[in-house]
């Protein structure tokens, strides 16, 4: 039995992983699925101060209230950047660290330094008139999106060391949606032989829009 933690994007909630969590239990596995402060179920939590850094804490109380000790832990599109900051603190007890067309920041940078003039236009301009909470990228709010808090895209992440104890990284990258934010991240370790890499013929939500495909990588994992 291999134990799960998932961890959803911006402006989303647990929701987006909830098929994905479905067939790994179904497979015999323990998997949680993380809610993150102010989205999804946790919505009405959402204030400007939340930080990446209170992301990250959700997830590391998330293992420990499930008490895993090893785990696999898996992020989408903005979940890389808390995953990220997840290994700097739980690196040495993280089996197989995997991105599902999500971004991936080196020592120091912040989501706003990995992305472009255009992100950077959207998350200032659409938190005008509510400051410090930005509206959705992609789709409409609604009853599943929400506004996101703009400090956890500007914080940045710092290595320890403790990341580098990880034996196994993936990335998985979404080939069906154009323009994409994710190709330079696959393009920096695609031929790295410290990762395992593939590529997912659909849009963004790889994790639905191919889940037996994901479900198959994880499981390998």
């Amino acid at each position: 039995m291999t134990d799960y933690v998932l961890v959803h994007g911006a402006w989303a909630g647990g929701w987006s992983h909830q098929g994905l969590a479905e067939d790994l239990r179904a497979a015999g596995h323990r998997t949680v699925v993380v809610e993150l402060s102010g989205l999804g179920e946790r919505r009405e939590e959402l204030h400007p101060g939340i930080t990446l850094s209170d992301h990250i804490d959700d997830v590391c109380a998330a293992v420990e209230e499930a008490g895993f000790d090893r785990f696999v832990l898996v992020g989408h599109s903005y979940g890389g950047m808390v995953i990220t900051g997840t290994a700097t603190r739980l690196g040495g007890r993280i089996d197989t660290i995997a991105y599902l067309d999500a971004f991936l920041p080196e020592d120091g940078q912040s989501l706003w330094d990995i992305t472009s003039e255009y992100e950077h236009r959207h998350y200032i301009d659409t938190q005008k008139f509510t400051p410090g909470l930005v509206a959705p990228i992609i789709g409409e709010m609604g009853r599943k999106l929400s506004r996101h808090p703009l400090l956890t895209l500007l914080e940045g992440v710092r290595f320890t060391g403790e990341e580098a104890k990880i034996a196994r990284r993936i990335y998985v990258l979404a080939t069906g949606w154009k323009p994409s934010p994710f190709p330079k991240f696959a393009a920096r370790i695609k031929d790295d032989a410290a990762w395992e890499y593939h590529e997912a013929d659909c849009g963004h939500d790889v994790m639905n829009g191919q889940r037996e495909q994901v479900v198959g990588i994880l499981l390998g994992a």
